[in-house]
């Protein structure tokens, strides 16, 4: 089945000065713009016009609190790959806005190989993703197969992506 491909997205022309503070701000969003610019050594007005340039250009999306889970009773963390009955481009971004709209889920990837998207999904217990399963993945759902891997542990969690300098502004 051939689908049109999707549009590359063009990686953001990044000098250093960005680069550090998109690195800065990964590590502690909450850092005030003053803290900001004595650790890059430049200007608090700098500091926020690169912000607001990022912002605009997409390149920093939103800033965000990290939570323990565990802390807050959802300590169940479950991978779970998803095979649909029929794909077609109505019913794939159909499947990716009903995951979209399911607190459970933490994330929703597209993926080539023998399923078609890999979800993390975050639950209070095993009833709790038991429920979300039978509604998520219901026959009305276009779901012929999914597999359930539980996460026993985790050694390492990041969401700081790394960062080079691209190019010069």
């Amino acid at each position: 089945m051939s689908q049109a491909p999707l549009p590359k997205a063009q990686p953001a022309a990044l000098d250093a000065l960005d680069a550090a503070l998109l690195d800065l701000l990964q590590r502690d969003a909450s850092l005030p713009v003053r803290t900001l610019a004595d650790r890059l050594g430049t200007s608090p007005a700098t500091c926020q016009r690169r912000m607001a340039q990022l912002r605009e250009s997409g390149v920093l999306q939103r800033q965000v609190a990290i939570v323990d889970r565990r802390l807050v009773g959802r300590p169940l963390t479950v991978f779970v790959s998803v095979e649909l009955d029929r794909q077609n481009a109505a019913l794939l971004t159909q499947f990716e806005q009903r995951m979209a709209a399911e607190d459970a889920v933490m994330a929703c990837y597209e993926v080539s190989g023998e399923f078609d998207f890999l979800l993390i999904v975050s639950a209070e217990s095993m009833e709790q993703f038991h429920a979300f399963t039978r509604e998520a993945f219901s026959s009305s759902h276009n779901v012929r197969n999914f597999k359930s891997m539980f996460a026993m542990n985790c050694s390492k969690f990041e969401t700081r992506v790394p960062l080079r300098a691209t190019a010069g502004r």
